[in-house]
């Protein structure tokens, strides 16, 4: 059975775009290609199991086991060496991209309090969206008794979309509740 959203954009979505940006070919039409999900971890320097603790949340969150990213360059001000583990990231494709897609928009971003809706401004120029969220605890996923800190992180979500006015409608029409 294919994902709740994804059958919201071939069936809702795509035709909508295409009238709204009067595409010739279908293959003009805007899509989700990715969403990068990453955490940084700084305190990993002084104990790994902030590390090992940020891999199992994120792979909870995702459904997808984590990659651990490590330091390129050593920097003195920041106390960290060429080698050691900084962060851990997760790129989603496919079914699992629209099952994550999908439990962000209707639950994770809901559950905020005092949510407003996200920025416009996390556009790049190149039609790829950028959110910060501030902890990992507005997913259902994450236990919050089990959560030794919490942490920030950041969801990329990659599009074909040539223009960021094209990309914009395209998760507007997804369900993404951007500000007024």
């Amino acid at each position: 059975m294919a994902p709740r959203l994804l059958e919201k954009y071939k069936n809702d979505v795509s035709p909508k775009l295409a009238k709204e940006f009067s595409y010739k070919n279908v293959m003009e039409i805007p899509r989700l290609k990715k969403v990068v999900v990453n955490i940084g971890v700084g305190d990993a320097k002084l104990d790994i199991k902030f590390m090992d603790s940020a891999i199992a949340e994120l792979g909870a969150i995702t459904g997808q086991r984590p990659l651990l990213k490590r330091a390129k360059k050593s920097v003195a001000g920041f106390k960290v060496r060429q080698g050691m583990p900084v962060a851990c990231t997760v790129t989603l494709r496919g079914d699992r991209m629209w099952e994550f897609l999908d439990r962000l928009l209707s639950l994770a971003l809901p559950s905020i309090k005092d949510f407003q809706g996200v920025s416009r401004r996390g556009f790049d120029g190149r039609g790829n969206y950028n959110l910060g969220l501030r902890e990992q605890l507005i997913f259902p996923e994450i236990s919050y008794d089990k959560v030794i800190r919490p942490r920030g992180m950041n969801v990329s979500l990659v599009t074909s979309a040539k223009t960021d006015e094209e990309a914009q409608a395209l998760l507007r029409e997804l369900g993404m509740p951007f500000t007024r």
